[in-house]
């Protein structure tokens, strides 16, 4: 996406637009509308994605104060259907919202999340919080294919190898990298193999460090990868 000025955004209760890309909700799911443009080497990106909960929940957690994250979908399917540049593809989905009143950098240091599909349609997701003021947060959390959630006691933490730009990554229990996807200065995305509640699953994995997303040479760098429109 890129950055834009407040008056390129515009929302109600079931729609965002910014610029000229777009997010409408209705009751069969999220259809995303692309209209971008790559950088730093400028190519379009253009079409659309179609997600599909399989159920919503309305577990939200506290964060940090100030800072919550609502998982609205565990479990979902995704069609993409991309015009520029030719790609189609279907598969699973996870679907959530972070939301808060300050920036998320004066509450957080870091944090380690992941989530995991399992055989019943259901998902398990780990969250490991290291908050500004030093205190910490451990969450485990099993999705049903309906929705509901239950906690479950996470395995013991485990370092994982730092992503290419030295992120630190950590897991629980057996968990392994399987590949990165995404390497920032301040961001790792990656797949991840684990056993969780009692089945061996390959789901997503971020690490994010707030740290050194603050650091003025990275708050440089930010636009060289997604720019900043004067419109």
């Amino acid at each position: 996406m890129t950055e834009r000025r407040r008056g390129s955004v515009r929302r109600d209760a079931d729609s965002l637009a910014i610029g000229d890309s777009a997010l409408d909700w209705n009751r069969d799911g999220l259809t995303i509308s692309l209209n971008e443009t790559t950088v730093p080497w400028p190519s379009p990106i253009r079409g659309c994605l179609r997600l599909e909960p399989q159920a919503l929940a309305h577990h939200t957690e506290t964060l940090a104060p100030g800072h919550g994250w609502r998982p609205i979908a565990a479990s979902a399917r995704i069609e993409v259907l991309l015009q520029a540049p030719t790609l189609r593809w279907t598969g699973h989905a996870y679907f959530d919202s972070n939301h808060g009143d300050a920036p998320i950098e004066d509450a957080m240091r870091r944090w380690h999340w992941s989530r995991s599909p399992l055989r019943d349609g259901g998902a398990a997701l780990l969250y490991d919080i290291e908050r500004r003021d030093g205190s910490t947060a451990a969450l485990g959390l099993r999705f049903d294919r309906h929705g509901e959630a239950e906690r479950f006691t996470a395995p013991p933490p485990v370092a994982l190898p730092r992503s290419g730009w030295r992120v630190a990554r950590q897991s629980r229990g057996d968990a392994a990298i399987v590949d990165t996807l995404e390497d920032t200065p301040f961001y790792a995305r990656s797949t991840l193999a684990a056993t969780l509640c009692g089945e061996a699953t390959v789901g997503v994995h971020e690490s994010l460090d707030l740290d050194r997303y603050r650091h003025p040479l990275v708050q440089w760098m930010l636009p060289f990868r997604m720019p900043r429109a004067r419109r």
